[in-house]
């Protein structure tokens, strides 16, 4: 079966997939040497593992494990609070080092990125399999972490080639040898694939990727949606998903969570916490001109266990001053002073275009235009001095009492360099190597 032949040519295309190596521990040994070949894990403030490095990996440490249990697994484990700030500007180097070969690169997460190559062996002169080690060792030298890599002639193939071998692997799949790599490889560890589809693909006898890939056109497009018949495509060696180097400029929903410590059952403290989760998404949405229609709010137990609200608004809106009450209605719904919480979030659904929105008949136009004015100003200082420089009156309390959190602050949040502010920091990592 292996032996089969999906695409005659070996190139058709090039697509290329990075995957950092646990990269946020591996950002924390980069800049802190001493760090390396421990057992290291970043998620301090969350209460659960984040980030996982190797060494704990492999005593069974894995990502989202409560840390009192990751300290019974091993009690010498190094804990450090997840520094966001230092791993964009990580992710924000790799990036650029991947643009060095192509301009099409696609930031698909904060650790990983596509890059089409096709058409660079003669400007680069350079095989595509050499563009790609030549890309992967500048940024392990140039940013001291390890990343996995994937070259094959789709994307869906260029990630299942970046995971076979973790980490600071390399895996290419030519056109020809598509079957070769598909044989062994279990349907769920296919991109987009989830728990769904594999059970579906299960009750069909339907275990290995090639045996989905063997599947009848015919057959594939009866049985299943449009989503899985492009990843049946792609897995073939055809080319559904682009590259796409543009920055995203719309979204099907944005959400806001914020997990703090220790928990709590203040309810003015949590619903600072949730208007804050309110004017983050918000500010989001106001940046690419979108407004929600519909509005989901929960609270997070201490147990796990989430409670939530929804609530559909006249007319879209991204200026939380305006529905600030129905957020109170929609968290005295979901409140109970006998519980206790650790986290609060928001999700803003029914996206639409903030610049053809029509008033309806009770809606006050000038009052919503004053309150437009008012966030106008707000975004320009956020942009000048931080992003909540001017918030609400109702999330105050945040700054007042603390924003909750496990562990000490990041070095870097603790560090003010010259012209500095609590907000807002410059673009540049602290680099703490012992002499």
């Amino acid at each position: 079966m292996s032996q089969q032949v999906f695409f005659l040519h070996s190139w058709p295309r090039a697509i290329v997939h990075l995957d950092g190596d646990a990269f946020f521990t591996s950002c924390e040994e980069a800049i802190h040497p001493e760090l390396r070949g421990k057992p290291l894990i970043t998620g301090g403030e969350r209460g659960i593992v984040a980030c996982a490095s190797y060494p704990a990996k492999k005593l069974g440490i894995k990502r989202g494990v409560p840390l009192h249990e990751a300290r019974k697994i091993c009690p010498g484990l190094i804990v450090l609070p997840s520094d966001y700030e230092t791993y964009s500007l990580f992710s924000q180097r790799m990036f650029d080092i991947m643009r060095r070969f192509t301009p099409d690169v696609e930031e698909y997460s904060i650790d990983e990125a596509f890059a089409d190559i096709t058409g660079m062996r003669r400007a680069l002169r350079s095989s595509y399999e050499d563009i790609v080690l030549k890309m992967k060792k500048e940024i392990e030298r140039e940013l001291g972490i390890t990343v996995s890599a994937g070259l094959s002639i789709t994307k869906v193939l260029a990630k299942v080639a970046s995971k076979h071998q973790k980490p600071s692997g390399l895996t290419i799949i030519k056109g020809r040898d598509i079957a070769a790599y598909l044989g062994n490889l279990p349907v769920e560890k296919i991109w987009g694939i989830g728990s769904a589809t594999t059970s579906y693909l299960a009750k069909m006898g339907i275990r290995y990727a090639l045996e989905f890939a063997q599947l009848p056109e015919e057959k594939v497009r009866k049985k299943f949606t449009k989503p899985g018949v492009e990843i049946w495509q792609e897995l073939r060696g055809v080319s559904v998903y682009p590259v796409t180097s543009e920055e995203k400029r719309s979204y099907a929903s944005i959400s806001k969570t914020k997990t703090f410590a220790p928990p709590t059952s203040n309810a003015e403290y949590l619903f600072a916490h949730l208007m804050r989760n309110m004017e983050s998404a918000c500010i989001k949405a106001r940046r690419y001109s979108l407004a929600p229609h519909k509005i989901i709010v929960f609270l997070k137990k201490n147990d796990f266990d989430t409670v939530g609200d929804e609530v559909k608004l006249s007319r879209p809106c991204a200026f939380p001053l305006e529905f600030s009450h129905i957020i109170r209605e929609l968290f005295d719904s979901c409140y109970c002073p006998k519980d206790t919480y650790r986290a609060t979030g928001v999700v803003l659904v029914d996206l639409e275009p903030d610049d053809q929105i029509q008033y309806s008949l009770f809606d006050n136009p000038l009052q919503a235009e004053k309150i437009r004015d008012v966030y106008h100003a707000a975004d320009e200082l956020g942009q000048k001095f931080g992003k909540h420089a001017l918030h609400l009156g109702c999330s105050h309390l945040i700054d007042k009492l603390g924003k909750g959190r496990r562990g000490s602050p990041t070095v870097r949040e603790q560090t003010q360099l010259k012209g500095e502010n609590r907000r807002r920091h410059l673009g540049l990592p602290l680099l703490h190597i012992k002499s």
